[in-house]
């Protein structure tokens, strides 16, 4: 077990700094892998979390929590996006003995139909475009406290005449102190290459990211409070702006200078953070809120008072279908609406005198 672990711990760390091209922030393809795939993670702020409840939405993106996950789940996600602009996710959950607990999803952003024209103006068709994962997760429970787990992705790209496919795999390590109600996970996500390029000889990174995310819940109140770290391997967040005048008078020499940059380096660590806060008065009822600083910072408009960078969202049992509602704040121009709907197939089609219960471990 413990081989395992330090294993999987060393795979992540070795491939954060190596094959991902000094991972800038831009130039990177394959983007709609970072999408909050569920309406749970759109709600908590876009990243996921830890959890102590079975939810393959989550472990789509942390696949060590499928040791929790019951057998035969299903979980439907849909999202409408800006304009034309639309994604999902679909994920199914079993359980195999003697090697885990397995997940499969597809997961696809459909950005509408364009106009076809040629170089006078004269309208000669339409065309799409779209981007596609499919995606095969494992997940293991090495004892009560560490679960390990790893997902591997076939990526493809269309853009009219241009496409492109790519592998890519994500691996995690999760630590449950159940007595505690702690949880902590590392993930290191999207680590790969594109196999055919857009343009030949011409290949670009992946939107590799290594994620650390702590959830804690209060034992004697009906709150859980998750944080998520990203981008860990990438400190500068920031960007040039090109209405920005150069500063001359920070030369480091004064108390004005120091506090200028105190300010940069505590900006700069938040945008690494998202904050996220779970209330559940009912077993059948969660409310959910999150904030994404760095979504704020780059997205807010300083002349209106806005709620840019907050989500919010809902979860309710209704028979056996889970519902969650996910709504983030991006920008003054609209707000998404995420819809999730999950259930367990055992449970949906069980009939009276079966006793087979679903598997969760």
């Amino acid at each position: 077990m413990v081989k395992n672990l330090v294993f999987i711990i060393l795979l992540a760390l070795l491939t954060a700094g190596s094959g991902t091209y000094g991972q800038q922030q831009s130039g990177r393809v394959y983007e709609f892998l970072n999408l909050p795939p569920t309406a749970r993670i759109t709600a908590a702020g876009g990243q996921a979390f830890p959890v102590f409840d079975p939810d393959i939405g989550m472990a789509v993106v942390i696949p060590s929590l499928l040791s929790q996950v019951s057998d035969n789940h299903l979980s439907l996600n849909f999202v409408d996006y800006f304009d034309d602009i639309n994604y999902g996710l679909v994920a199914f959950s079993h359980y195999f003995e003697e090697l885990g607990h397995f997940s499969g999803s597809v997961q696809y952003i459909d950005y509408g139909r364009f106009v076809e024209a040629d170089e006078f103006g004269q309208v000669t068709g339409q065309f799409s475009a779209g981007e596609y994962s499919f995606q095969l997760g494992w997940g293991r429970a090495l004892n009560e406290q560490f679960s390990i787990g790893s997902n591997l992705k076939l990526i493809y790209s269309d853009f009219y005449d241009y496409n492109s496919f790519g592998l890519a795999t994500d691996v995690s390590v999760l630590y449950q102190k159940h007595d505690h109600l702690l949880a902590v996970s590392l993930v290191a996500r999207n680590i790969g290459r594109q196999l055919t390029y857009y343009h030949d000889g011409n290949r670009e990174p992946l939107p590799f990211d290594l994620m650390l995310g702590v959830t804690k819940k209060l034992a004697n109140a009906p709150f859980q409070f998750s944080m998520v770290a990203n981008n860990l391997h990438h400190y500068d967040l920031t960007y040039d702006s090109p209405l920005r005048m150069p500063d001359h008078h920070d030369n480091g020499d004064d108390d004005r200078g120091f506090q200028d940059r105190l300010g940069d380096f505590s900006g700069n660590l938040m945008r690494h953070i998202v904050l996220g806060v779970e209330f559940t008065p009912l077993q059948s009822f969660s409310f959910r809120a999150g904030y994404n600083y760095r979504r704020r910072q780059e997205m807010k408009v300083d002349t209106r008072l806005s709620t840019v960078g907050f989500s919010w969202g809902f979860g309710m049992q209704i028979s056996r279908f889970r519902l969650n509602y996910g709504r983030s704040n991006h920008h003054l121009a609209g707000a998404p609406n995420h819809i999730s709907i999950s259930t367990s197939l055992q449970e949906l089609f069980h009939r009276p005198g079966n006793n087979q219960s679903d598997r969760t471990n």
